[in-house]
């Protein structure tokens, strides 16, 4: 009868924990004056501009239009409706 005494295989080691803590992607190693961005990347309050809002605008209608899936053409629907409302409070 033969007794181990590390039943788990070779593959199951866990991994050193250094790789988490040296990762340049991680919140703490952003400088604290800058802001975060949208899928895009650009600044969030770029938005706030009506040429950009109006450019978006017309790039989620020309997505949704040319979406042959139903629900995806719908969400770009919802973000060019966004950006429509986003125009109109900048008129107002």
């Amino acid at each position: 009868m033969t007794i181990f005494s590390d039943s788990r295989p070779a593959t199951a080691q866990p991994r050193p924990q250094t790789s988490r803590m040296t990762n340049s992607n991680s919140r703490n190693s952003r400088p604290q004056n800058t802001r975060p961005t949208d899928s895009v990347g650009s600044s969030r309050s770029s938005a706030t501009n009506p040429q950009n809002a109006q450019r978006n605008y017309e790039r989620y209608l020309a997505l949704a239009r040319n979406e042959a899936d139903r629900v995806v053409a719908e969400n770009y629907l919802q973000h060019a409706e966004h950006y429509f409302r986003s125009m109109r409070e900048m008129t107002t």
